[in-house]
């Protein structure tokens, strides 16, 4: 094997999954799709209190003042937001979404952007996407992608069941983004503490929540904006814990 496979099976995984699910979701009804939809929506809530449980991380509380772990979450996200609405992320992401569904969905037959822009942040939200990839850079193994395309793969089929080619092409994104923590392990080896993690995936839990709001249709959040967060939560958690 050699760097990056991990990804490549992951990436597989999603584009099969995702196939099937559209083969599925045309034998579905309306309602049952947008049924399917609130499940995911449901899942996903959970999905992303399980990540906010990181909070309480004992690595996390331990590096960081006393009841600093949550000011440490908020702080990252507020600066996320700040920076991804002045970089304009969601709305770059929905225009790559545009221009993607004109070449694979140009009749429109599925809800394309919904589906690449809530999948690609689903998919790439998480440690297992960050610590596998970082694995897999520094050859010591592809368990935890492989743990990581399981539970894509079912998620696909539920998802493009739903919100169509969209989701099969988010593929595309979560290659991208586990290729660079990739390279990242390749080349620096094991950069971040378990606290770090820990932060990042508190921050990705609450970016989850929004996404179930937008699942749900309870509120639009454009929750891309808040991308930048993810990359700012170990550097935050690192001068907290130094300087604090």
């Amino acid at each position: 094997m050699f760097p990056g496979f991990g990804t490549l099976v992951n990436i597989l995984a999603i584009v099969v999954g995702a196939i099937l699910g559209i083969l599925l979701g045309k034998k579905f009804k309306e309602s049952t799709r947008n049924l399917v939809t609130d499940v995911l929506g449901f899942i996903t809530i959970i999905a992303g209190a399980s990540a906010i449980y990181a909070i309480w991380d004992p690595n996390f509380k331990s590096a960081v003042p006393a009841g600093w772990t949550l000011l440490t979450v908020l702080t990252t996200l507020l600066l996320g937001a700040i920076l991804g609405s002045a970089l304009n992320i969601e709305s770059k992401l929905e225009k790559s979404g545009e221009f993607l569904k004109s070449k694979f969905d140009p009749s429109g037959a599925s809800p394309f952007v919904d589906g690449f822009v809530s999948a690609s942040l689903i998919f790439a939200i998480g440690p297992l996407a960050i610590l596998g990839s970082i694995s897999d850079g520094m050859g010591t193994g592809i368990d935890q992608l492989v743990l990581k395309s399981s539970l894509d793969f079912f998620a696909a089929i539920a998802f493009a069941a739903s919100l169509g080619w969209g989701v099969a092409v988010s593929a595309l994104a979560v290659g991208i983004y586990q290729g660079l923590w990739t390279v990242v392990g390749f080349g620096l080896g094991s950069i971040l503490m378990d606290y770090q993690i820990a932060a990042m995936t508190a921050v990705g839990g609450v970016m989850l929540l929004g996404i179930a709001l937008r699942l749900l249709k309870i509120r639009d959040i454009a929750v891309a904006n808040l991308l930048p967060a993810l990359a700012i939560a170990p550097v935050m958690a690192l001068l907290v814990h130094q300087f604090l």
